[in-house]
């Protein structure tokens, strides 16, 4: 009797430790995994221009459902005084010229065909470049849109009433609140890098696209930028540690995997990175190289994957 209880004991504690195995080698997706959820699936991600005049990213209540309907929405609200005005959060403003209308649309593999009124070129040339950001930006948010062409009544948009002349086709290479750091025309890159600001109560994302003769990796350009405190953005903000090392990256089509010390954690005790850190990352990197999936890396910790998209 004493013989079959001690094997019963063992048998007990051997299927528990296997549990506890089976646990710790297929660890719960949901918390190793995220997106990037803080624009929920009943919002649209949309680029308006906040107090500072930065072409920022928030967010509008989503009307319906099919894509088509999402995108009349979008430039609807980038419309000066439009009947979705009512929907622009409090400290943004729209940039499409008052009374432009969209006079028809295609998408097709991947690109937006948007044929505007006249009223378009009515922009002024201190916001011509700014509006074109939000457009750009704001649908190549949706998915399966990854470029736009503009025609005003048929006719291509070449260059801006200023006159300064534009690619055929535009995407998130165009560049956004642009900032130029050259010694040369020659060997450039351009790196996007999204800061955080805030309004009121409100937090929200403002990328910077730097164009520099850095020659480092962009990946390590962001990482660098991210460190330290932009100066000629003092209202902008970034929660990354100065004291954070990237130890290591490895590129590989659309998934980027960093390593970093732990200097990364917002605290040793609780083992977490800032959500806001994570997602400048990402964003960071989603702009610069079109990444899908970004996933961090420290000694000791359970990797934590940002889908981008």
């Amino acid at each position: 009797m004493l013989r079959n209880s001690s094997i019963r004991r063992i048998m007990i504690a051997t299927l528990a430790l296997f549990i506890l195995l089976i646990i710790y080698l297929f660890p719960d997706n949901n918390q190793i995994e995220e997106s990037l959820s803080y624009i929920n699936a009943q919002e649209l991600p949309i680029f308006l221009m906040d107090k500072m005049e930065y072409v920022a990213r928030t967010s509008i209540i989503k009307n319906q459902s099919q894509q088509n309907d999402d995108i009349k929405q979008i430039i609807d609200t980038l419309t000066i005084d439009s009947h979705k005005s009512a929907y622009i959060p409090d400290g943004f403003s729209a940039l499409i010229p008052k009374d432009t209308k969209l006079l028809d649309m295609e998408l097709k593999n991947g690109l937006l065909k948007l044929n505007f009124s006249k009223e378009f070129l009515n922009v002024s040339p201190q916001y011509e470049e700014k509006m074109l950001e939000a457009l750009i930006y704001s649908l190549t948010e949706l998915d399966n849109v990854e470029k736009i062409t503009i025609t005003i009544e048929q006719e291509p948009l070449t260059k801006l009433p200023s006159g300064k002349k534009i690619p055929n086709t535009l995407d998130k290479s165009f560049g956004i609140n642009k900032i130029y750091n050259l010694e040369s025309i020659k060997d450039t890159s351009k790196t996007t890098i999204y800061y955080l600001s805030k309004y009121n109560n409100l937090y929200y994302y403002v990328p910077v696209t730097k164009i520099s003769n850095d020659e480092k990796e962009r990946v390590e350009i962001i990482i660098k930028e991210l460190k330290t405190t932009p100066i000629y953005h003092t209202n902008l903000i970034s929660y990354l540690a100065a004291s954070t090392n990237l130890l290591n990256y490895e590129l590989l089509e659309e998934t980027i995997t960093l390593s970093f010390d732990n200097h990364l954690l917002a605290n040793l005790d609780d083992k977490k990175i800032l959500e806001e850190v994570k997602y400048s990352i990402a964003l960071s990197l989603r702009d610069t190289y079109g990444i899908k999936k970004v996933n961090f890396n420290i000694p000791e910790e359970e990797t934590t994957s940002v889908m981008t998209k």
